[in-house]
């Protein structure tokens, strides 16, 4: 009877409502936004960052008060992490809200279905159908070089890779995967270019784009190999499967998923890159449907070369430009989610 009269005060004891945090946080951003006017700072940024320091110390000022120190501490460990979400949310939706805003009022049907060919540059008009096109055909041939290429190397890498070849191989993969992208252009440029003597063209900037997808596709792939339970492998062989119709009809179909999720995600990584299509695709404002011979247009360089005319029509079609690349790499995102979810294992 002691005992439980002893414990009572302990389980009825004050404690922050659940809404406290929210009520801080509103307090703190009101706070900071009144500190920030009286003290004549002209930054919501700088407002911001004393909304945070006010919300932290409120926190831990409150809970310590109205339940203990061990309790103040979580609270404020927690407040912090969501501060640092918030830090690094704002800067991304500012970014998206930006692009919106400016390239929505170019973004349409005749923007999509047209090219600048004809168009002088200080005129409002034109599209960014070339661009698109561009882009289509040398994203697909870097897929069709990088991912079997990838995919093999991540095979042997699992499932065969011994000794000082293995080795070899995860070194140079993991040193792939720190080059930067202007370093895979350079190299395509003095072999393909300067060293065969062909001009640019969209298969030159796939090649540097297929460079730096096989990195990734290599880690993705070896990491989701890697999760398949040796189990099944062992399963398999012990009935008498070799082991190459074991990594074909096992190993594969299970990390199938994982796989196409990496593939389509090395997909997203480079179709943004200026750098390599800017030394081997070199523009054009034409529709050139042949990857293989000519210069072409890509959505980057499409940007790049809009943004730098400079004049207000040419910054229209750039901000249109990067929100159209921006759809593209989202719905690339969202494809690898629903095929992952689609081929995920059933339990």
């Amino acid at each position: 009877m002691s005992q439980l009269t002893a414990s009572t005060p302990s389980l009825t004891r004050r404690r922050v409502p659940r809404w406290g945090p929210a009520a801080l946080a509103a307090v703190a951003v009101l706070l900071g936004a009144a500190l920030g006017l009286g003290l004549g700072l002209e930054s919501r940024v700088q407002w911001g960052l004393i909304a945070g320091l006010l919300f932290v110390g409120g926190t831990y000022l409150v809970t310590s008060v109205l339940e203990n120190s061990r309790q103040a501490k979580d609270r404020v460990a927690t407040s912090l992490v969501w501060l640092c979400f918030v830090i690094a949310v704002v800067p991304l939706v500012s970014l998206g809200w930006t692009t919106v805003s400016h390239g929505a009022k170019t973004l349409d049907g005749y923007f999509l279905s047209h090219s600048m060919n004809g168009i002088p540059s200080i005129q409002p008009g034109g599209g960014i159908y070339h661009a698109l096109l561009g882009t289509l055909e040398q994203v697909a041939l870097a897929t069709l070089i990088a991912a079997p290429i990838g995919l093999l190397t991540a095979i042997y890498l699992v499932e065969y890779g011994r000794g000082k070849l293995a080795q070899a191989v995860t070194f140079f993969v993991d040193v792939m995967t720190g080059i930067p992208s202007i370093v895979a252009g350079l190299f395509v440029l003095s072999f393909w270019n300067l060293g065969l003597g062909l001009g640019p063209s969209g298969f030159a900037g796939s090649l540097a784009l297929a460079i730096l997808m096989m990195p990734i596709v290599v880690r993705s792939t070896e990491e989701m190999l890697k999760l398949v339970p040796n189990e099944l492998r062992e399963a398999s062989l012990a009935l008498g499967v070799p082991k190459w119709k074991t990594i074909l009809k096992v190993v594969l179909p299970t990390s199938l998923g994982g796989i196409t999720t990496g593939v389509m995600l090395a997909v997203a990584r480079v179709t943004g890159e200026t750098a390599p299509v800017m030394l081997l695709v070199f523009g054009n404002p034409q529709i050139n449907p042949n990857p293989f011979e000519g210069a072409q247009e890509s959505l980057p360089l499409y940007v790049w070369n809009q943004y730098k005319i400079g004049n207000d029509a040419a910054i229209d079609r750039a901000w249109a430009g990067a929100l159209t690349l921006i759809i593209f790499v989202m719905v690339l995102n969202l494809a690898a989610r629903g095929i992952a979810r689609w081929k995920a294992p059933q339990r």
